[in-house]
């Protein structure tokens, strides 16, 4: 039976992965090694400041084992999302690393094919006009051309279309700016003629490499076998072994319905899949999986701008008095410093406090509110239109907070222990994102120019 194969080093690029799991799927004999490079988890401060997800000696490391094996084994790597938010400022960084890669290693006759995924802001207000944009979600704000004008970037996730052409190519290294996760994986199988719903099923496992496995992680390798009746998922270490159940449950993973999920100009549908374990303990075959193309065709821009800047506090609280009623302390503090800052506009500023150990992590809807703990990590934070502001705020917050006389206080010495000296920590600009919306386009690969360069080009 015609089979496809496919290597995944890792969930993210530069997160490292074992070089023994590596080189043990290159024994397999890929058609090609595919990463993912980016996502949206870390919320718009990548994007919007226009840094990596990941350190750029981390970058190298992985890409310097992915390149060097796949150029030996004259099979292409592709890499999606580069730089993390895909964007013209991430591609280029990842761009110098690979550039410095073919060059140190005398591969500068190699062909790299960049496929752009930045949507021009007037394309955007063109299809804003056209009423072609719309919001993905009923939290959105409005995209005004006002929030669009302080937008640092827009990129779009690219399908698989564009990543095709490039293959076509026959491109050493494909480079792609922001690319709907699976996508990568997905023109891969559709290049080489294969089933495009098991090509974006089995995408959408192998993005996040061994996370389907047990134990999962992010940080190991696997191998996608495609076949014209399903496909098969195998961790490349004998520490690790996929179950259907492993498998099945990261089909759910970063899904907002069972079995639909949407992409670029596609639904893929896994209502009727099944998955079964492989005689080798360790592997798992899923079949079943449907794909439905969607008219129009939609594609997700992503953008951010600068909204604030930001300051911080850790500190640790232990006294029993003060953690039973922290939440009306805290609230006393901000009315005394927003009463200090009293010539200041009120909107122009904000103070928060996450209270780890109560409900740091879920808020309002931790159920275990009422069951207090013995010590309490607090972090505050203050967003001000300016750094100098946020830091002066700040300040007054700890040190109104460190010495505030709450009823029943037994000690003066102090509410607040701090790890850290200096205890306040500037941090810089603060971003959120001004667009997370569908637009509609004419097809996959309108948005996505496709650029030719080698190793040997200068900067």
């Amino acid at each position: 039976m015609k089979e496809l194969k496919i290597l995944s080093p890792c969930g993210i690029l530069g997160y490292g992965y074992p070089e023994s799991s590596f080189l043990a799927g290159m024994e397999h004999h890929p058609d090609a090694i595919v990463v993912d490079a980016g996502s949206t988890d870390a919320g718009p401060h990548k994007l919007g400041a226009g840094v990596a997800i990941v350190s750029r000696q981390a970058c190298k490391k992985d890409l310097e084992i992915m390149i060097l094996n796949g150029l030996r084994a004259g099979i292409p790597v592709v890499i999606g999302s580069a730089g993390g938010s895909g964007g013209r400022v991430h591609v280029e960084w990842t761009w110098s690393i690979i550039r410095e890669i073919l060059q140190e290693n005398g591969y500068e006759d190699k062909k790299v094919a960049v496929v752009w995924g930045d949507i021009p802001k007037e394309v955007v207000v063109q299809r804003l006009a056209e009423g072609k944009v719309t919001p993905l979600g009923m939290a959105v704000p409005e995209l005004t051309a006002e929030r669009l004008e302080r937008t640092t970037a827009v990129v779009a996730q690219m399908g698989h279309e564009p990543i095709v052409k490039a293959l076509e190519t026959g491109a050493d290294i494909i480079l792609c700016g922001r690319a709907y996760d699976p996508s990568p994986f997905a023109a891969v199988a559709a290049f080489h003629g294969f089933n495009l719903a098991y090509g974006y099923h089995a995408g959408k496992i192998l993005e996040c490499a061994a996370l389907c496995a047990e134990p999962g992680t992010t940080k190991d390798c696997m191998l996608g076998t495609i076949r014209e009746d399903g496909f098969v998922v195998t961790p490349l270490s004998s520490e690790r072994r996929c179950t259907c159940t492993s498998v099945a449950a990261h089909t759910f993973y970063e899904k907002d319905h069972p079995y639909l999920l949407h992409g670029p100009g596609i639904v893929l549908d896994l209502e009727q899949c099944t998955f079964t374990q492989m005689e080798d303990g360790r592997s798992v075959f899923v079949t079943g999986s449907r794909i439905h193309t969607t008219d129009p065709y939609y594609i997700k821009l992503e953008g951010a701008m600068q909204v604030a800047y930001r300051t911080f506090v850790v500190a640790g609280i232990r006294d029993p008095l003060l953690i039973g009623r922290l939440e009306e302390v805290e609230a006393l503090v901000e009315k005394q410093v927003r009463n200090y800052y009293k010539e200041l506009p009120q909107d122009s500023f904000l103070i928060h406090f996450l209270n780890y150990g109560i409900d740091g992590v879920m808020g309002k809807l931790e159920p275990r509110r009422d069951d207090l703990p013995h010590e309490v990590g607090v972090v505050f934070e203050v967003l001000a239109d300016s750094q100098e502001r946020a830091n002066a705020i700040c300040a007054t917050v700890r040190s109104t907070f460190l010495h505030y006389g709450y009823e029943g206080r037994k000690s003066t010495a102090g509410n607040l222990a701090f790890p850290f000296a200096p205890s306040d920590v500037p941090f810089g600009p603060v971003y959120e994102f001004s667009v997370y919306h569908l637009m509609e386009v004419r097809d996959g690969c309108e948005m996505f120019p496709l650029e030719m360069r080698t190793g040997g080009d200068k900067e």
